[in-house]
């Protein structure tokens, strides 16, 4: 059988599982990311993080979700990567280049922290992608009984932002997988429910597709405070309260987000194939 080292890590409460397949890869990978990232079964996990080298960048990250389901990119899980990869000594440099399926990221890591150019946010409806050709935002949308205005922002993943008075009090269980499912996100879609509490700082939970709620979203975060600027709810540099810590997010002059937090190791072991 195949042996492979594994390292655990976890950014505000969103854990994952890393694998360097730089000199061996991993077959059957869909399967093997539902085994691996089941907490009863397996490591446990939100998601398997593959180091892969980079004909582009500098290094190569492909994301599959506990339900073995391929994702573009996650917030979170990026800035791990990059403390993985600067802690293992794989690379002597803090600023990087990371291939991913939603383009080229640029962690920077800063101590402890990770700060991430996470790009620009994509507004466009077809490309976010929703099944309508405009701009969402404010838009009326039913799900189930209920009507929520949503608006939808892609940071290289899909999400679906609503502003509710409290997050405490919100049925995420229940609705998350409405929306997640919902027609209206031909590739489902992430759910964010975000409280305000100033213009400076909201509190979000999330309900990530093919992982449920998770403890805290980097992509969802951003998207967020995108969907608050552009609700004019909040100012362009926000503290966003998660389940699972906090995170600080920027929209630049250029209009490029930024995302700055913690990536930390649990520990490390070794699995079987």
């Amino acid at each position: 059988m195949s042996k492979f080292q594994f390292t655990k890590m976890q950014g505000i409460g969103n854990d994952f599982i890393i694998i360097d397949c730089q000199k061996n890869d991993i077959s059957g990978v869909k399967d093997f990311a539902r085994r691996l990232c089941d907490r009863r079964f397996g490591v446990g996990a939100d998601q398997l993080l593959l180091l892969y080298s980079s004909s582009i960048a500098d290094y190569k990250m492909l994301i599959f979700n506990a339900d073995g389901g391929e994702v573009e990119m996650c917030g979170n899980g990026i800035r791990c990567f990059a403390k993985y990869l600067v802690d293992n000594r794989i690379t002597a440099k803090k600023e990087l280049e990371i291939d991913t399926l939603a383009g080229i990221i640029k962690p920077k890591v800063i101590g402890d922290d990770v700060t991430v150019d996470m790009g620009l946010p994509v507004l466009d409806g077809r490309k976010v992608p929703v099944n309508a050709d405009d701009t969402i935002i404010g838009f009326p949308l039913v799900v189930g009984s209920r009507e929520f205005r949503i608006t939808a922002v892609s940071m290289g993943n899909p999400h679906c932002v609503t502003f509710v008075d409290d997050v405490d009090k919100f049925d995420l269980a229940h609705f998350g997988p409405m929306f997640e499912k919902h027609p209206f996100f031909p590739n489902r879609v992430n759910l964010e429910v975000v409280q305000i509490i100033s213009e400076s700082e909201i509190k979000m939970r999330v309900y990530e597709r093919g992982a449920a709620e998770t403890l805290a979203c980097g992509t969802g975060a951003c998207a967020s405070v995108v969907a608050a600027y552009l609700n004019r709810r909040t100012d362009k540099e926000v503290t966003v309260n998660l389940r699972g810590g906090d995170l600080k997010i920027k929209i630049a002059d250029d209009k490029h987000v930024y995302m700055t937090g913690p990536g930390e190791k649990i520990f490390t072991g070794e699995i079987d194939l």
